[in-house]
């Protein structure tokens, strides 16, 4: 149940006194709920979100949406026996068994993506790790405000409705800040992975929808990744792996008996899909750019390399007017280097649709490669993303409301789908300035 609340209505957390604890900030309070488990589960909600007329007129919606995030899965493990909650949600929905993730295949685009509708040329989030040229230095894009277009989640609380995020790795909690009328800080988080198990991220989701019951909740579960980064039987036995999705699995089980005992099943949609799918390589399958780029006398000392997995972005910090011969260089030595599936010059290419925060070239690596840079001993895991890959992921939306309605289209559905088609759910009106990149899918 939830923790006594404030003089404005607001829930806060309190001590083992009961004394009211500090505000996190001053724009929001902390609420404490005990989970099905026992533990105190925080959150953090935006003071004065629940109040006003225009929360009156959302709180009359009765309709509900949550995107549950199965990170790095692949579609074809839906459909390996491992994963039957997953599987008969599917078939009994909407499935896009074409759908992909887009570029560059990594966590922190891919989810912006989903969430603003947007590619990263307009939402400013190309990939996870960029080489900021304001700051001089690399850096993983987990900053709120890296995002630089609204969010559907800030467009839903304009209009009175709230909203929640589950967000199981630290820098997707940072990414999307305070934007969510209730959030919950990832704990614990492992060492190394940096990551909530989902065991706990799925006891936060239960706990968010049962006690405030927002109209959207954004959940990202991330063992399938975290263990799959990790696992050296992934390129044949795929041992953890396996575990993971089982696991992964029970937990959307749990998430899905408790709309069914709860009544939400019928006035909801529950959207499935991953960021990204997953590759695995051998530890002779490395391929170091930063190598073949130093040895050559125009770019040496003049180019940084951002590496994302299967993805490098490289970006020229020499003279302006060398960048046009020095973007051909990269190109060239890229491309020529084993283990690298294309290279390209990003400005040159709007079709990529990522940005100057992309750099000046993009490179990515063949199907059992990695990039590991800036010397072969950067990148140790055998699981990698963000190439082309791991493009294919799992996409259907499930649910008792008529939105979710069985079907199988042959369109090709991508993460950039989400935010328009949570926005037609709602019914909201406008779109962002420019309009969607990506189109409903009910």
């Amino acid at each position: 149940m939830c923790a006594p609340t404030s003089p404005n209505g607001a829930a806060v957390a309190t001590d083992a006194a009961g004394a009211l604890a500090p505000r996190a900030t001053d724009r929001r309070t902390l609420l404490k709920v005990a989970g099905a488990g026992g533990a105190a589960l925080t959150f953090s909600t935006a003071v004065g979100a629940l109040e006003g007329p225009a929360h009156a007129a959302g709180r009359r919606n009765r309709r509900r949406a949550y995107v549950l995030v199965v990170d790095g899965c692949r579609p074809d493990e839906i459909d390996s026996g491992l994963m039957p909650n997953l599987a008969a949600l599917r078939a009994g929905g909407r499935h896009f068994p074409r759908a992909h993730s887009m570029p560059v295949m990594e966590t922190l685009p891919n989810h912006v993506m989903m969430m603003t509708g947007v590619r990263p040329d307009r939402s400013g989030v190309p990939a996870n790790e960029i080489y900021d040229r304001r700051l001089g230095e690399l850096r993983t894009m987990e900053r709120a405000n890296d995002i630089k277009v609204t969010t559907v989640i800030e467009r839903l609380n304009r209009n009175g409705y709230t909203t929640g995020t589950v967000l199981s790795k630290d820098y997707l909690y940072t990414i999307f800040g305070e934007r969510a009328t209730h959030r919950w800080e990832p704990f614990p988080l492992l060492p190394i992975t940096n990551h909530s198990p989902d065991a706990a991220t799925m006891e936060a989701t239960l706990s968010m929808v049962e006690e405030l019951d927002p109209h959207l909740v954004f959940v990202n579960l991330g063992d399938v990744d975290r263990v799959g980064h990790s696992d050296l039987t992934g390129g044949s036995l795929q041992v953890l792996r396996r575990a993971a999705l089982v696991s992964t699995d029970l937990q959307v089980g749990r998430f899905l008996d408790m709309l069914k005992s709860s009544g939400r099943w019928e006035r909801s949609i529950v959207m499935v899909l991953a960021d990204h799918s997953m590759d695995w390589s051998r530890p002779d399958r490395i391929v170091s750019l930063s190598g073949p780029v130093g040895a050559d006398p125009l770019l040496a000392g003049k180019v940084v390399i951002a590496q994302n997995g299967g993805a490098n972005l490289l970006y020229w910090t020499g003279p302006a007017k060398q960048r046009e011969r020095a973007v051909a260089r990269m190109v060239k030595i890229a491309r020529a280097t084993d283990g690298v599936l294309t290279a390209h010059d990003r400005a040159a290419s709007p079709w990529m649709r990522l940005g100057a925060n992309a750099g000046d070239v993009v490179a990515y690596c063949r199907a059992g490669w990695r990039f590991s840079d800036p010397t072969p001993f950067s990148n140790p895991i055998p699981g990698n993303h963000g190439h082309p890959a791991t493009r294919a992921i799992p996409f259907f939306i499930g649910g008792g409301h008529p939105a979710a309605r069985r079907d199988v289209s042959s369109v090709l559905a991508s993460t950039v789908d989400v935010a328009p088609t949570v926005a037609e759910f709602f019914g909201l009106k406008g779109r962002p300035r420019g309009g969607w990149d990506g189109r409903s899918r009910i």
